[in-house]
């Protein structure tokens, strides 16, 4: 917060205080969307990354049906597992989405924000963080791509650029 005004994503910017909603889950949940988005717009995060995280986020809530102030980590574990196992993603893209999940989760939890106390006054609860050291995929390995695609060893890099600089000698000669 920079002297009065809230941050970007603060609640009181997304909602109106003591005003019934007509879908408040939705709304909510959307407005909690809005305020993470204008929190990663502020910190200049690339507009495909925003974009990317919040679809994640909302494939999350529709596996769990469920919105943030009811999230779980077992139902962070049932999600990833299906992601796993039914459409065989790849490590590296299940980090991924943890790490989506829990960013979007710190956001909402974060007390400058507002979030937090929001949902206790309107559903009873709050959201809390689901992603942990306990249940979060760990990078294990350096390189996690396909072993058919290895990288170059020493001599096939030198033997390359040897024929890329052999090119331009030809072309400019």
């Amino acid at each position: 917060m920079v002297g009065n005004s809230p941050a970007a994503g603060a609640v009181g910017l997304h909602l109106v205080g003591g005003l019934p909603l007509l879908r408040p889950d939705e709304q909510v949940f959307t407005a909690m969307l809005d305020g993470w988005r204008n929190q990663q717009l502020a910190r200049s995060l690339a507009f495909s990354t925003i974009e990317g995280r919040e679809k994640a986020v909302r494939a999350f809530a529709r596996h769990a049906d469920a919105f943030p102030w009811a999230w779980s980590p077992q139902m962070v574990d049932e999600w990833l597992g299906d992601l796993r196992s039914v459409r065989n993603l790849r490590r590296s893209t299940l980090r991924n989405y943890q790490g989506t999940i829990r960013s979007f989760c710190a956001f909402v939890t974060d007390p400058a924000y507002g979030w937090a106390e929001a949902c206790q006054e309107r559903f009873g609860t709050h959201p809390v963080q689901v992603i942990h050291e306990w249940n979060a995929a760990v990078h294990v390995q350096e390189a996690e791509a396909d072993p058919a695609k290895r990288a170059f060893t020493r001599d096939e890099l030198q033997a390359f650029f040897d024929h890329a600089d052999e090119q331009v000698g030809r072309v400019r000669g």
